[in-house]
């Protein structure tokens, strides 16, 4: 995720850790369900809350991205135009604009 260290990065990864072991923990929820025998409608409602745990984890962590993106943006300039000795293009440390679009895109 992160590694600018921040107060606000270090509440995102928290929060973000929370959705997942959430999402974890309904999933252990539907295991045990389908291990029991339980009815059709008690596992899909877990596997139901499973998902839509994992899927706001997976917002979170591309909302996330973005602000640290935006925040590096700020702080260092445009990256299109750095290079490196010789010319060539400097590789970003961070998440591009049109990657974090085909992150987001993929949750959807």
């Amino acid at each position: 995720m992160t590694e600018n260290g921040t107060p606000a990065s270090a509440d995102a990864q928290r929060r973000i850790l929370n959705r997942l072991k959430r999402a974890r923990g309904q999933l252990n929820a539907v295991i045990e369900s389908v291990e029991n025998g339980a009815d059709c409608r008690t596992v899909v409602t877990g596997l139901s809350a499973a998902i839509g745990a994992l899927d706001k984890a997976g917002f979170a962590i591309v909302s996330a991205a973005m602000r640290d993106c935006l925040a590096d943006e700020v702080v260092s300039g445009d990256h299109a135009n750095s290079s490196t000795p010789g010319g060539a293009q400097a590789e970003p440390s961070h998440v591009t604009i049109d990657e974090l679009e085909k992150l987001f895109l993929t949750l959807s």
